[in-house]
């Protein structure tokens, strides 16, 4: 088939032909901006689930849906920033939403109490005031300013929810990759949208991360269970992956058969970005309509290899020597969740012994816990993979499994 026609998009957050088997996300998005506008209050939401699931692409969703309400959004990725660049990055986010709330020369009261109040949260990573000196107007003292992240952010978040309600708008935190922020970050922000819950403001937060992070969030705030939804989504089921599969094709007149539809359905388990991947792949390999099984067969191999080389490999090659050898305990066990006595029983260690190295693969995103004394892999199909890369299991000496340098 013709390369530049290719429908499927096999990126990072890259959103697809279609979005299919969303539609309770979405809804559920378009409820909260409504309760919101009227004046009445609603839980924000977590979306959570593995890599690979969509997650990005439904923050991407919900960012058009919001920008079509007339709403401000402010898109965050998050990652293991210290506090000064986390609050940094804030304060150009918000400076941003700030000026689309309204020019400079339109501002009310509101609006000018809201942009003093963010170069008084300057100050707090800048007290020089470079950084907020097109602001133009005078800090307010008092405010944001206090260098306790918790209370700063509430008064910061306050005041432009009050600005954004003069304006008859509103404003919605986009958080991906929402796992990564520091614990005190994560308390921060939702100690601000709690406060904006209790004076019903414009103002909610949605984000996306790895299903760790209802807990992280539990553990951050009591109340947060109650503050958020929590929905989590995972594989599409076989309807709707036949249709992500087969109907970005369509619309370049190339049809399935129903045995290749069932065939990519199985290689790919339904995830969504696997589909893009093979879909592609497939793309690559057909010259004709329909795509049959067999074509579906002769694609296998170099989906499987590019997401040997990229999707895949780009996790494994963070591990120490010893955390992949975790890994490969893991995967040679299967792809369910695992106890941490088996894994090590694998490995001829305990799992006292073994318990940091497991710990360090939570916090780099590589596993999670669905349950207490268990791991499972965030990554689809990643058991598979981690077979491939370690055919056999190779446990290093204990004075070699030190971290590797950065």
């Amino acid at each position: 088939m013709d390369p530049l026609l290719n429908p499927y998009t096999p990126n990072a957050g890259a959103k697809p032909p279609i979005v299919v088997g969303r539609d309770d996300q979405l809804a559920n998005f378009d409820l909260l901006l409504a309760r919101l506008v009227r004046g009445r209050t609603e839980q924000s939401m977590i979306i959570t689930g593995l890599r690979g699931v969509g997650k990005t692409v439904l923050l991407g969703q919900f960012r058009s849906k919001a920008l079509a309400a007339n709403w401000v959004t402010v898109e965050i990725e998050a990652s293991k920033h210290e506090e000064d660049a986390f609050r940094r990055d804030l304060f150009f986010k918000i400076r941003s939403a700030l000026f689309e709330l309204s020019p400079k020369a339109r501002w009310d009261d509101r609006l000018r109490r809201a942009a003093s109040v963010l170069k008084s949260f300057s100050f707090t990573f800048d007290p020089s005031g470079s950084v907020s000196a097109s602001l133009d107007v005078e800090a307010a003292d008092g405010s944001a300013d206090s260098h306790v992240l918790s209370m700063d952010l509430t008064e910061l978040v306050l005041a432009i929810g009050e600005a954004a309600s003069t304006r008859d708008r509103g404003i919605v935190f986009l958080i991906d990759e929402i796992q990564f922020l520091q614990r005190p970050q994560l308390e921060a922000l939702i100690t601000a949208i709690h406060k904006t819950v209790q004076r019903t403001l414009p103002v909610t937060l949605v984000g996306a991360g790895l299903p760790q992070i209802a807990e992280l969030a539990g553990d951050a705030k009591s109340y947060a269970e109650r503050l958020f939804k929590f929905p989590q989504i995972g594989v599409l089921n076989s309807q709707d992956a036949q249709t992500a599969i087969s109907r970005p094709a369509s619309e370049e007149n190339v049809e399935f058969t129903p045995e290749a539809l069932a065939l990519a359905e199985e290689i790919t388990g339904g995830y969504p970005y696997f589909i893009q991947e093979l879909g592609s792949a497939i793309w690559s390999v057909a010259e004709t309509s329909p795509v049959t099984k067999q074509v579906v067969q002769e694609a296998e191999p170099a989906y499987v290899a590019k997401l040997d080389a990229s999707f895949f490999r780009v996790r494994l090659d963070r591990a120490t020597p010893l955390q992949s050898a975790y890994l490969r305990a893991m995967g040679g066990l299967g792809p369910q969740p695992q106890k941490a006595s088996d894994v090590a029983a694998q490995m001829g260690r305990t799992s006292e012994n073994l318990a940091p190295t497991r710990a360090e693969l939570i916090n780099m995103g590589l596993l999670y816990t669905p349950e207490h004394g268990y791991a499972a892999f965030t990554v689809p199909h990643f058991d598979k993979f981690i077979l491939r890369a370690m055919p056999t299991l190779e446990v290093p000496e204990k004075r070699n499994s030190g971290r590797k340098a950065r």
